[in-house]
């Protein structure tokens, strides 16, 4: 459907302390093509949250809100994995969050859809409002991802649970938690 541009930098934005917060992943994180998430076992308490993930399409900068569509060609779900242990540690002690939130495989992504087929309630930001934050703290490129939590807290993951999304009644994310 669209050609895969090749990861430059994955920009998220998630829900902390009842606002929008800009994260950054390498492309590290990503988890694509069914492929399981291993538990880390450096974590007792992995959490998820789901999420939609904008893929750019071209490069710009200071990018208004009613111009963002522009800068984006497709959407995808997506599942992002957070270790609530290590996040609430961080919090008692004033420190980021990157551990808690950056690490391998911490991004589920599912298949890549027309961005008009498909849109998801209650998110931190609007697509078009996280284009336009986004690109005033940096230019955006072609193959950048940005990912929009929902505005949730983050439930509970188990072993041998199935992380699923069905768009137009055909799976579009699929993500077995081991």
């Amino acid at each position: 459907m669209h050609a895969f541009y090749g990861v430059m930098k994955i920009i998220g934005y998630l829900y902390r302390d009842g606002k929008p917060e800009m994260v950054l992943k390498g492309d590290s994180c990503l988890l694509n093509g069914r492929k399981p998430m291993f538990l880390p076992d450096w974590t007792t308490e992995l959490g998820v949250t789901d999420c939609i993930i904008l893929r750019v399409s071209r490069l710009g900068k200071e990018i208004s809100p009613k111009f963002a569509d522009r800068y984006y060609d497709a959407v995808a779900p997506g599942a992002d994995f957070i270790a609530m242990d290590i996040a609430r540690e961080a919090q008692a002690k004033g420190l980021p969050w990157t551990r808690a939130l950056a690490f391998d495989y911490s991004l589920a992504i599912g298949e890549w859809i027309d961005k008009g087929q498909w849109t998801m309630d209650n998110l931190v930001l609007t697509p078009q409002e996280a284009i336009a934050e986004a690109s005033k703290v940096m230019t955006i490129r072609q193959g950048d991802l940005i990912y929009i939590q929902a505005k949730r807290a983050p439930r509970p993951v188990q072993k041998e649970e199935v992380i699923r999304v069905e768009i137009g009644g055909e799976e579009k994310l699929y993500c077995k938690i081991k």
